[in-house]
């Protein structure tokens, strides 16, 4: 439930510490959304006993009346999913657009299913020749081992799935108590797999594969996300680009919703959680995100984002990367709890995708059963977590991490640093106070051509590594008592 105490203006960046405060976070003033009037209730046909839909409900979809209501819907209104007669609860539907100035609206207590048919995702190919393939829902081959950016890498593919909610207009917004559910979990009609099977399946070879992903925004400036349940997603639950103005408040974002799939091969592999990219004036705040990749990823070109009052649970952390190509800029990460995540605070890029990140602020973070708190690496390897040393990659497209601040940092349990630069030319800028990793031991550090500026009570590990040069600004002091262990809080 969102904080009561947030329904008065909430100014981005109010109290943070720091000088460059000012100028890494989201330029706008943001306040909690407000839901509008609708213009349409449209009830629930189906019932989804379990949270499953039956069988011989599958090809009831409810796809045409939702999109005709949005189309039909004036701007600053809603199109509002509600429940039905008979304990009806459940909408089913494929693909879907939103319309400028419009909100979908899911009311508590109803769910809007994804379809489980490939082919309803599938994108029209002009190409296509009588009784060809459907290409969604299936994997192939990759044409090189290791990708490498590409500045058309957005582009539509020829074939492929089309996304479920796709919004290319501006001030559109998703609310309500309800949920969206992708059901990746579940086996695609006419496959013996779900989409989450065929993405590990994929995994060993790092092969391609057409899943759809929940929510695409591109050119959708003033998007919005509030209060809304987005669960078991077959690919990443929210991406967003090439827009200015982004708002996600009170999401609540779990997959899978079954924990027992975790280490199975129906896991949510690449699930991930809200990923901005080529984008400016952000803001992700009193948010829930537990799933089977990066909890937020921020892919290149993003500038201006505030990351403020939020609890991630299972899943890869708070990101940067891997694509840094031009680059991200102007961050604030405050008050985030992050509770067995793989990693912690994270800035994963190589020499193939690389490019300038700085201007980052991290302070007031809390971290349990995390195995590498600290991740600042230019040794991504396509892998859930980095190695440690480089793995001589050859590219031209090198990581440069200048001004990150770290404040008040504690991880109450033991794990890896890894903060590096790539190399003498490209060193990592960084200011370390009050960093506090619990029972760190030396073995567990690793630091390479860094530039280390030391706040307050510094770090509690050793600053030793190849090419690591350490300057101290004031008296350091002793390390702060812990003032995380209060903060853990079951997932919501």
């Amino acid at each position: 439930m969102v904080r009561k105490a947030i329904s008065v203006m909430f100014v981005v960046g109010v109290g943070l510490c720091c000088g460059a405060a000012g100028r890494a976070q989201d330029t706008r003033t943001v306040i909690e959304p407000k839901i509008p009037s609708s213009c349409t209730k449209l009830e629930a046909h189906l019932s989804a006993p379990g949270g499953m839909v039956r069988d011989e409900d599958e090809g009831k979809l409810d796809t045409e009346r939702i999109q005709k209501a949005l189309d039909g819907c004036k701007q600053g209104q809603a199109v509002e999913l509600t429940a039905g007669a008979a304990k009806a609860d459940a909408f089913l539907t494929g693909p879907l657009e939103l319309r400028e100035g419009v909100t979908l609206l899911i009311d508590k207590g109803v769910t809007l299913y994804g379809s489980r048919d490939p082919k309803v995702y599938e994108y029209p190919n002009p190409d296509a020749k009588p009784g060809d393939p459907v290409l969604c829902g299936t994997s192939r081959p990759r044409p090189t081992s290791f990708p490498t950016f590409s500045t058309n890498q957005g582009a539509r593919p020829r074939g492929g799935c089309r996304n479920l909610i796709t919004v290319n207009v501006k001030n559109a917004a998703i609310m309500g108590d309800g949920a969206i559910d992708g059901r990746g979990y579940a086996k695609l009609m006419g496959k013996d797999y779900s989409w989450w099977q065929m993405a590990r399946k994929a995994q060993p070879n790092d092969d391609l594969y057409f899943s759809t992903r929940l929510i695409v925004a591109s050119n959708a400036d003033g998007f919005i996300l509030y209060r809304i349940r987005l669960l078991n997603s077959p690919n990443f639950h929210v991406s967003v680009n090439r827009t200015n103005g982004f708002t996600a408040w009170g999401v609540h974002l779990q997959t899978p919703t079954d924990k027992s799939l975790i280490g199975t091969d129906n896991d949510a592999r690449n699930t991930d959680g809200i990923d901005p990219g080529s984008s400016q004036n952000i803001t992700i705040a009193y948010s829930w995100i537990d799933n089977g990749d990066d909890n937020v990823a921020i892919k290149a070109g993003v500038s201006h984002m505030s990351v403020i009052h939020n609890h991630f649970y299972t899943g890869h952390g708070m990101s940067i990367g891997s694509e840094t190509v031009p680059g991200q800029s102007f961050l604030v990460v405050h008050d985030l709890t992050e509770d067995h995540t793989t990693s912690g605070i994270r800035i994963k890029s190589n020499v193939k995708r690389g490019g300038p990140v700085h201007d980052l602020i991290y302070k007031d973070i809390c971290m349990k059963d995390v195995p590498i708190p600290i991740a600042i690496s230019p040794y991504y390897t396509n892998q859930t977590v980095e190695p440690f040393e480089d793995p001589k990659y050859e590219g031209d497209k090198i990581p440069d991490y200048k001004g990150i601040e770290l404040h008040n940092i504690y991880s109450t349990t033991p794990g890896d640093v890894l903060i590096a630069g790539l190399n003498e030319d490209h060193r990592t800028g960084i200011t370390l106070e009050n960093v506090f990793i619990k029972g760190i031991t030396p073995d567990k550090v690793h630091l390479n051509y860094d530039d280390i500026t030391l706040k307050g009570s510094g770090a509690n590990f050793p600053l030793t590594g190849t090419s690591v040069k350490v300057t101290t600004e004031g008296k350091i002091q002793k390390p702060a008592a812990d003032t995380c262990s209060a903060k853990f809080v079951p997932m919501q």
